[in-house]
């Protein structure tokens, strides 16, 4: 059987569910898959992958584990060292980080944000949109190591399984990168790319007060996250790491909330794989609703309260 070398990211001596799914995506395709974390509290979390389906783990620890460059390198030296049929990473900022910088060490090509991944013949088959989305690509490799990082919420983490065992191992050459500290930011919010449900917002919510009232439904879901549109971005309403779309974060939440987009084929590039879309907008012709899977036509500013209302009675009730 066929294994894969599975990046999984830790926070607090937790595995992330991105890396969870990835880890899904491997055994779901019918490969073995052993995990690699790395970090201060990497054992912590490898010893929580008991329900994953991974019968290995190995922790990187020392100087090198807290650097890009040095941290690829030694995934990429696990990967040859076991003959490993490829290596796999969610799509974070941190995998899409890694993944490129792995793939130039194996000399092999990178499938960034795959959302279908299979076996086919003797080796394995990946999906991925192409063209913004208008079509979707089937690819192989030749490569001796296949790598490939998965798009969020698309994969789902596998259950069964007993703890894996737990191999250590030490970077001692940190690379070219010195961490100098590590700052948490002022506020934890969901990314709007790992999150479950997605609201989003356009210019068509006119002015900033009123694109404030996603974060209302956004506290009523409580596991939500907001997003917006590049205008919104551009005018200073929200941060670029918010942004949905093209030149922003690809997302696939079960449900996502258009409000007041257009959907213009920019931002359809980033969110048209959600599981399930509404799309609230006063044009009834315009070309998001051609996606949705449920539309309102009316002003948001009206709309937006009575959601927020109906979702915060529903979550009350259990």
């Amino acid at each position: 059987m066929s294994n894969f070398i599975v990046y999984v990211e830790q926070q607090d001596g937790s595995p992330r569910q991105a890396g969870l799914e990835a880890l899904g995506a491997a055994t779901a395709a019918g490969a073995t898959a052993t995990a690699v974390l790395s970090g201060a509290d990497a054992q912590d979390a490898a010893g929580k992958l008991a329900q994953a389906g991974v019968a290995n783990a190995i922790c990187l620890d020392g100087p090198g584990s807290e650097t890009s460059d040095a941290l690829a390198k030694g995934i990429a030296d696990i990967v040859s060292a076991q003959s490993a049929a490829g290596f796999l990473a969610a799509a974070t900022s941190t995998g899409r980080d890694l993944a490129p910088r792995i793939a130039a060490h194996l000399d092999s090509v990178l499938f960034s944000d795959i959302t279908g991944f299979e076996a086919a013949g003797d080796g394995f088959q990946v999906n991925r949109p192409w063209l913004a989305g208008k079509a979707i690509a089937s690819l192989t490799s030749s490569a001796s190591a296949m790598v490939a990082t998965t798009r969020l919420n698309v994969f789902l983490a596998q259950g069964g399984g007993s703890a894996p065992a737990v191999e250590n191992q030490t970077l001692a050459d940190a690379g070219k990168i010195r961490v100098i500290g590590l700052e948490a930011a002022a506020k934890a919010k969901l990314d709007v790319a790992e999150a479950p449900v997605v609201i989003s917002g356009g210019r068509g919510l006119k002015d900033e007060e009123t694109f404030g009232m996603l974060d209302g439904l956004a506290d009523a879901f409580g596991d939500a996250a907001v997003g917006a549109s590049r205008a919104v971005v551009d005018a200073g309403w929200r941060p670029h790491s918010e942004q949905v779309g093209q030149t922003g974060k690809t997302v696939s939440p079960k449900l996502y909330f258009a409000v007041g987009i257009s959907g213009a084929i920019q931002h359809l590039a980033g969110m048209k794989t959600s599981g399930t879309i509404v799309a609230i907008n006063k044009d009834a012709d315009a070309p998001i609703f051609k996606v949705a899977d449920y539309g309102i036509v009316g002003d948001a500013a009206e709309i937006l309260p009575a959601l927020t209302e109906a979702v915060s009675k529903i979550k009350a009730q259990g």
